[in-house]
């Protein structure tokens, strides 16, 4: 059981209240309601019409979240340099994807190819009737559904984009009388999920309304229910690839010990392969870099992580979204994921630091922006099987947690002067990082 002050108490109405009756409603469900209240009051922006901007965003919204965000310099991308803004809490993943990009700047820098960009929604309906009439409708009927969407459509239409397939998706044997509308979209610089969802809801009004007077169809087949309509996350053709290479005896400074390190690199991404425990933690790694480029961005990086996650199970097991190889001396290190992101519409135009961060990538449009993410994701999963194969995971990524601990500890500027020269040389935990500061305060 949840035990505390605010247990049970039920509010009537939250949503219509003002921002300051909320604060003051959430406020007394803390057992010191002015501390809670000034925790909230501290996170708001000075700026008024800047706080209100965000506050727009959300629902219920109180205050502000932060979130830090940092910057990866030296990317070099197709022969562009780019410094990479990244928003993530997480100790040591701006400085690995830093490393990564400064490691491979030497060596040609990283690669990156649009495979596809696909979007994918689907109209989910129930269909009480002999199926080969269904299909036969369908047939007659396209050209009608498709043009019901022509007024949403025509604006994307004008860009390059729209409406690209629609078909008849038979899945009644997993569901008795299950149809799908499958439709295909391109939306250019847009990430597009409004527009689909739109197109989506007037095929679906459209598919009832010319099955309604279709004078084949009996008064059952007539009465086509549609479940829903919606866009899918999972975009298996809107795919990028990121890659780096260079000859195996140019990885590290001795031919002895670059050959070494190829070949465990090449053995730890093969393992992720195949066993599922150890591909979830592999591709969280690369999820580290592709989520804090997205964020900052101002994408839905919830979205994008399903999407991928999918794909690494598309196989039927989980599995590495990485690959290593070893080839005529040749060391490749590629990754390949679906991504739908956009750069125009929802928070970009809207949020100030979102417009930063885009600027600072050079205004990429959608295809570019999703080579950047992609790269960030291998540069991320490039540093961490490096650290895990040579000096172990542990080592960089408690230094870089250092200061988190020594914060946790209310550490002074001077104990935190100290303790980083400390470790500087001995490792860091945190019963290690207690003992230090117990010392310098008891001197």
């Amino acid at each position: 059981m949840i035990k505390g002050k605010g247990q049970g108490a039920f509010v009537s109405g939250f949503s219509k209240k003002t921002k300051v009756e909320k604060l003051d409603w959430i406020s007394q469900q803390f057992h010191n309601p002015v501390q809670a209240l000034e925790v909230l009051q501290n996170y708001n922006h000075s700026d008024k019409e800047l706080q209100t901007l965000h506050d727009e965003f959300i629902e219920n919204a109180l205050t502000n979240f932060y979130m830090p965000l940092g910057v990866a310099p030296n990317f070099n991308i197709n022969g562009t340099v780019l410094t990479i803004p990244m928003a993530i809490e997480e100790s040591s993943v701006v400085a690995a994807a830093s490393n990564a990009a400064k490691f491979w700047s030497t060596k040609g820098g990283f690669t990156a190819t649009i495979l596809g960009t696909e979007k994918v929604g689907q109209v989910h309906f129930m269909y009480h009737g002999d199926s080969q009439k269904l299909h036969q409708f369908f047939e007659q009927h396209n050209a009608a559904l498709l043009a019901s969407t022509d007024e949403i459509t025509h604006n994307m239409r004008r860009r390059g984009g729209g409406i690209t397939a629609l078909s008849l998706v038979d899945k009644s044997d997993a569901i008795a009388d299950y149809y799908q509308l499958d439709v295909r979209f391109e939306t250019q610089d847009a990430m597009g999920a409004n527009f689909i969802n739109s197109c989506l809801e007037q095929l679906a009004t459209q598919l009832k309304a010319l099955a309604a007077k279709h004078p084949d169809f009996s008064e059952e087949e007539k009465a086509i229910e549609v479940v829903m309509s919606i866009l899918s996350n999972y975009v298996p053709n809107c795919m990028v690839e990121a890659a780096v290479s260079c000859p195996v005896n140019e990885l590290l400074p001795t031919v002895e010990d670059s050959k070494l390190f190829a070949e465990k690199f090449v053995q730890a991404v093969r393992i992720a392969e195949v066993e599922p425990f150890r591909a979830v933690t592999h591709n969280k790694g690369i999820m580290n870099g592709i989520d804090a480029v997205v964020m900052a961005s101002g994408n839905d990086f919830r979205a994008v992580a399903a999407g991928i996650h999918a794909h690494a199970a598309a196989s039927g097991q989980y599995r590495s979204l990485s690959k290593a190889e070893i080839k005529d001396g040749i060391f490749r290190f590629s990754l390949s994921v679906p991504l739908a992101v956009g750069t125009v519409g929802g928070l970009i135009k809207l949020h100030p630091l979102v417009r930063w961060c885009h600027e600072l990538m050079g205004t990429p449009n959608a295809q570019e922006l999703m080579q950047i993410v992609a790269v960030a994701g291998l540069a991320q999963n490039f540093a961490a099987v490096k650290s895990l194969v040579t000096t172990g995971i542990q080592q960089g990524h408690m230094k870089m947690h250092l200061l988190n601990i020594l914060n946790q500890h209310q550490a002074t500027e001077s104990e935190k002067k100290a303790a980083i020269a400390h470790f500087k040389d001995n490792t860091v935990s945190h019963h290690r990082v207690a003992n230090l500061l117990a010392k310098l305060r008891n001197a």
